[in-house]
């Protein structure tokens, strides 16, 4: 792919669907960072099935998207630009040689080439979008930390402001999925993608975390988004009569 922050898909309506850790791509130069190629495929470098299901969400709203470009190992798009693990030096017991080396002024540059844009387009959407916009954001879990199995289907994160994470959480339980209330993470990260275009702009959002196994390739995924769509609709509309 060129050397493009994010992939945009275009769309009309309040949603704007975003996927922070959609790739495990690099950019040209980067090589591996030094890691197995293999460890590529895994949850260190992408949220496994996340961008299938964001894109298939956008083509049944018609809605606008934003996809990550490049892996969350070049950068954490998920994470404020001072955040210190914004350049993961370690990652689930793997040390990162192309990370671990990365001075201010290397780290500055892939801020400013990959996350800014990212982020300023995100900006641009939503004063596009303007009154009545809602941010979706998707991501997906491992169905096991270390040893631990998780437990939860689907995990809606939030952090002070769940207008639409409340109804979402009570219309997925009715359908029958185990729901993680800010698992198997807490949504309330300063500085996160969702404090900055939810929090601080008063806008309504949600962060959906899907279980990989449940998402584990394009059918399963394209599945999953269009089994989640009609509660995201319910709970949205549930959102908008409680005014």
């Amino acid at each position: 792919m060129t050397e493009k922050a994010f992939e945009t898909i275009a769309g009309s309506g309040p949603l704007l669907f975003l996927c922070d850790h959609a790739s495990n791509a690099l950019p040209a130069g980067m090589g591996t960072l030094g890691l197995d190629p293999a460890l590529f495929a895994t949850h260190i470098a992408w949220d496994i099935g996340a961008a299938a299901a964001t894109r298939a969400l956008a083509r049944a709203y018609g809605a606008p998207a934003l996809l990550g470009g490049w892996s969350r190992l070049l950068i954490d798009l998920n994470r404020g630009a001072d955040d210190p693990t914004i350049v993961m030096k370690l990652s689930d017991g793997s040390i990162i040689p192309g990370n671990r080396d990365a001075d201010a002024a290397e780290v500055a540059r892939r801020i400013a080439k990959y996350h800014t844009p990212y982020h300023a387009a995100i900006a641009r959407e939503l004063d596009r979008i303007g009154e009545g916009a809602v941010i979706v954001s998707m991501h997906s879990f491992t169905p096991h930390w270390k040893t631990v199995p998780r437990k939860w289907d689907i995990g809606i994160l939030y952090a002070g402001d769940a207008r639409l994470a409340a109804p979402l959480m009570l219309r997925l339980a009715q359908a029958g999925l185990e729901v993680g209330d800010n698992e198997p993470y807490s949504g309330a990260l300063e500085g996160d993608t969702l404090d900055v275009h939810g929090i601080k702009r008063g806008i309504a959002h949600v962060l959906i975390e899907i279980r990989q196994d449940l998402v584990g390739d394009d059918a399963a995924a394209r599945a999953f988004a269009l089994r989640l769509k009609p509660l995201l609709d319910a709970a949205i509309a549930d959102m908008h009569s409680r005014g």
